[in-house]
């Protein structure tokens, strides 16, 4: 009774911005970031935060999580074994010092995510050398073997995007990741040319004097160096492993509206990419090379200077020539009052938006430690309302859009420990065309089998079984069970009926 009484509660709460009872999308990127230059992971040990790690996973896992964003590389460092760069200090304290007892958080993080179902993405922050609070470099870094190829600004040290050097030897690290990992993505956030700090100015003169390559305006020239970047990191991952998607999580704000720009613009008034970050997210997006957009649109809605309201359907108006997900800020939506109804939190009415809106297909939480937190219910509420049913991943058509052959040979079977289904992978000749995950759906007696209506799920799992659920044989349903491709593709069901 407590926990019908904590749902139903849970409800009304949340019921003037949710419509709690809808049917949830099957097809939803359910994303968390994972971040290490925060230092929550300072100075464990590798049990601990093992431990750590499993603790968050399991409660994202609850939560409706399907993707995880780990950050593995935050200044040309390593949370995994890197043969180009130091381990990182944000794993064992000091930087080019490997964990003790060995371990490689990157390799663990990828088979924890696939066996409950979700997909790592890696992390990385390509131009960035070096925080302001390192004090210390392992002389493995490349930075101290070559400092010519880097410019400090500000405390930081940042490979310089206009030297060749430097974005093919981002390509190597992202290249050599997707080889050796059995990664699903590499992801990278909103850090190309420096945040802007008023009176300190980009020394990138002479590389722009002697690299120019025709362009006379050095703005351009610096947009010009990261569309470069962006083209070759994404064909540098496609040359490796085509089914490895690559997405980008710039800051909120393309561009403020100026009269007359012919750039499209939002009714905003903060930092920009186009004009400060030198990010052209929109070029990118157009040309294809970006497989999904991640637009960080942490503030709430009503604010003076970037309304999320006015930059969540701007996204959605200007970006949709690829997967558009959202980046959600959790503690800042909790602490902001619904403007409809001050008794809430921002929490529904941006989660509205997300769903409502065409051509946006999911969100991603900034960040994982704030919902295991559960900070203003957040988690509770996605458990309960919003995530209460799995999401498949997204389709990506324009990278593979044949699903695999459906299951074999499923049949019910008891075994010393329970009564289970068993069935066989479909024949695949490809790495694209074989199953990677299996979707099993369970439909009460006389009801109709709806493989759209993600309620029926009770699984995605990379096995080729499912222990049922027995309790007396005396009710009857039917199983469906259909594969997934990398690209999560599904191909049809095979059914079986079982007395539970």
């Amino acid at each position: 009774m407590k926990r019908i009484y904590t749902f139903l509660l849970t409800l009304l709460l949340l019921w003037p911005c949710a419509s709690a009872l809808e049917v949830l999308p099957k097809r939803e990127f359910r994303g968390a970031w994972i971040q290490m230059i925060n230092g929550q992971f300072m100075g464990m040990g590798r049990d601990e935060m093992q431990a750590n790690l499993t603790h968050q996973l399991n409660v994202l896992q609850q939560c409706g999580v399907n993707a995880i964003m780990f950050q593995v590389r935050g200044e040309a460092d390593a949370m995994y074994a890197s043969p180009y760069e130091p381990w990182s200090r944000f794993l064992t304290g000091r930087q080019g010092t490997p964990p003790n007892p060995y371990w490689d958080p990157l390799a663990w993080m990828v088979t924890e995510c696939h066996k409950r179902g979700m997909e790592l993405h890696a992390w990385i922050n390509p131009f960035r050398a070096k925080t302001k609070t390192t004090k210390e470099l392992a002389v493995t870094h490349p930075y101290v073997k070559h400092p010519e190829r880097c410019f400090e600004y500000d405390g930081l040290y940042l490979f310089d995007p206009g030297l060749d050097v430097n974005r093919s030897y981002i390509c190597k690290i992202a290249a050599d990741i997707v080889r050796r990992y059995d990664v699903d993505g590499v992801h990278i956030d909103d850090y190309f040319y420096p945040y802007p700090v008023a009176g300190v100015s980009i020394p990138d003169q002479a590389t722009y004097e002697t690299h120019k390559n025709g362009i006379n305006n050095i703005n351009d020239w610096r947009r010009y160096n990261v569309n470069i970047f962006i083209k070759a990191l994404h064909d540098s991952i496609r040359a490796v492993k085509p089914w490895v998607k690559f997405g980008v999580s710039p800051f909120g704000i393309y561009h403020n509206v100026k009269a007359g720009s012919n750039i499209p613009g939002s009714k905003t008034y903060g930092l920009q990419n186009y004009d400060d970050l030198y990010a052209d997210v929109l070029y990118w997006i157009n040309q294809g090379w970006v497989d999904y957009n991640i637009p960080q649109l942490y503030w709430e809605i009503g604010h003076r200077t970037a309304d999320y309201e006015e930059l969540v359907k701007w996204w959605s108006r200007f970006a949709g020539g690829r997967p558009l997900f959202i980046g959600q800020d959790v503690e800042r939506t909790v602490r902001a009052a619904d403007l409809n109804n001050p008794n809430v939190n921002q929490m529904g009415a941006k989660l509205r938006l997300q769903r409502t809106l065409r051509g946006i297909q999911g969100g991603c939480l900034w960040y994982s430690a704030a919902v295991v937190r559960n900070e203003g219910n957040y988690a509770t509420a996605l458990q309960k309302v919003y995530n209460r049913t799995p999401a498949l991943q997204p389709l990506f058509p324009f990278i593979d859009d044949k699903a695999p052959g459906k299951p074999r040979k499923l049949k019910a079977m008891w075994m010393p420990n329970g009564y289970y289904l068993f069935w066989t992978a479909p024949k695949g000749s490809k790495e694209m065309d074989r199953a990677r995950n299996y979707v099993v759906y369970r439909f009460k007696k006389g009801e109709r089998v709806d493989l759209f209506d993600p309620s029926h799920i009770v699984t995605v799992t990379p096995q080729t079984c499912y222990k049922l659920p027995y309790q007396g044989g005396h009710d009857k349903y039917v199983y469906v069970v259909t594969a997934l491709d990398r690209l999560q593709n599904e191909s049809k069901g095979v059914k079986r009926n079982v007395k539970l």
